[in-house]
């Protein structure tokens, strides 16, 4: 499978949303080759390391096909004109959670890389979109976009093509994660599954291990919605 990119994206930290909390999660297409290392792209940051960046979160990819679904959603909305609305670092077209699978290993340009995890939308996407419960829609869709972790740094250009090298769990898709994760949430034999996978990162095996543990989902309240501002509901005909 050899998918080429649609954009390469980049984005510094700068202040976002009504209180100018540090983001990086404005990206801009790059013109140039970027060097991609073991944290990310050059030109590439992150304002909260410590939800968002480091090598099991180095690279963003969303699906461009998901913008249309997103318009009929939501309705109009100018973030999403162009790739980069959901603060991804690579945008393609012909690559969704359905097809991706962890441990996923993928050449880009001189660099490898291998599917880590999903993403797990936060309220800076409330603000992005002007849309109260953006990241809970985005939770509850599977439309989350995922990460790689750089195995082999390396030059991209903004033409490079993502070429799969290796599928090492192909019952793992994404999209089984996904509901493991936000559906059928307290499902032992699949946490437990999920808890073995080799190559998922430390972070998501500890949350099933808890669930496995306590028998309770987590709390996502404070990573969905920003308790310290207020965002209009947008009007009934966005729902």
């Amino acid at each position: 499978m050899k998918i080429a990119l649609s954009e390469l994206l980049t984005g510094q930290v700068q202040p976002f949303g009504p209180h100018d909390v540090p983001s990086g999660i404005l990206k801009s297409p790059a013109n140039r080759p970027l060097w991609l290392g073991l944290e990310g792209f050059e030109g590439d940051a992150q304002g909260d390391r410590r939800h968002h960046g480091g090598p099991d979160k180095a690279v963003h990819h969303y699906p461009f096909e998901h913008y249309d679904v997103w318009r009929l959603t939501i309705g109009p909305c100018r973030a999403l004109d162009a790739a980069g609305a959901f603060g991804e670092n690579l945008s393609t077209q012909g690559l969704t959670e359905a097809d991706i699978a962890i441990g996923d290993v993928f050449r880009l340009g001189e660099a490898v890389i291998e599917v880590s995890q999903g993403r797990q939308p936060c309220w800076k996407l409330n603000h992005r979109f002007g849309v109260a419960d953006m990241a809970l829609r985005v939770q509850r869709s599977g439309r989350t976009g995922w990460y790689y972790r750089v195995l082999q740094e390396g030059l991209v250009r903004p033409d490079s093509a993502l070429e799969r090298i290796e599928r090492r769990t192909p019952d793992w898709p994404l999209a089984r994660l996904w509901r493991v994760l936000y559906v059928n949430t307290l499902d032992m034999e699949e946490l437990s599954a999920m808890s073995a996978l080799p190559d998922l990162p430390g972070s998501w095996r500890r949350l099933a291990e808890r669930r496995l543990s306590s028998r309770k989902v987590e709390d996502w309240t404070k990573r969905l919605s920003d308790t310290a501002t207020t965002i209009s509901s947008p009007p009934e005909s966005r729902s």
